[in-house]
């Protein structure tokens, strides 16, 4: 496939990193521009690009940037697109400022969806960046690490499942994008190191009543990294 990346912190790089080595054709992209992508490229083996050439990518998108940086994405390019849009991201309140619709009942990737005008599919952000990086192993091993994918197209959701599950991760299907506040910032299955199962039961223990304090609490934990 044809994957462009947007966002070259340790959830794009770590990505670009395994999409290579699977035999996809990756290009990443960062706000500062390509020639401060020399390093990164060097380790991963994806092709440095500018933003609009990583959105323009034929097969998959995906996104891993701060929240607040969303607005400034191409989004001519991206609402056109044809390809599957991830959003990787996560939302915090103290670094990427309050946004009414989030506060107002939108889950993150709705709020992405809506700012890009185009569907998305929610995945690789419940997982901290250190054992996204290393801890991909072969189907079948025992305490194989589970990764979420929430979206509302099913064919959509089952490609990223697929490369999940070639990247090293066991993959499940974590409802529809309105379901994905369920693997946000302060509930129970985020940053979790949990398998197949477990993350399933974790993802329902979730209680919409005690979101709100639960991001607020994640978002001051949060704050002096931001």
């Amino acid at each position: 496939m044809k994957i462009g990346i947007i966002g070259t912190g340790n959830i794009g790089s770590a990505l670009a990193g395994y999409l290579i080595n699977l035999g996809h054709e990756v290009t990443i992209a960062n706000s500062r521009g390509p020639e401060t992508l020399v390093e990164i490229a060097a380790k991963t083996g994806a092709t440095p690009v500018t933003v609009e050439l990583a959105a323009s990518a034929k097969d998959l998108v995906i996104i891993a940037i701060p929240q607040k940086a969303l607005v400034k994405l191409p989004i001519t390019i991206l609402c056109i697109s044809e390809a599957i849009i991830v959003d990787a991201g996560n939302y915090y309140p103290s670094r990427d400022g309050e946004i009414a619709d989030i506060k107002n009942g939108l889950t993150d990737s709705e709020w992405t969806a809506k700012v890009i005008g185009h569907p998305v599919i929610k995945a690789f952000n419940n997982i901290v960046a250190p054992s996204l990086s290393s801890k991909a192993v072969a189907a079948g091993s025992p305490n194989r690490i589970a990764l979420s994918v929430a979206g509302d197209k099913e064919e959509h959701k089952q490609v990223v499942k697929n490369l999940i599950n070639e990247i090293g991760f066991d993959a499940i299907d974590g409802g529809l994008l309105s379901d994905s506040w369920r693997q946000q910032p302060g509930e129970p299955a985020y940053c979790q190191d949990l398998n197949k199962e477990q993350l399933k039961m974790t993802l329902q223990k979730a209680d919409i009543t005690t979101h709100s304090e639960n991001l607020a609490k994640a978002d001051e934990m949060a704050r002096p990294y931001f």
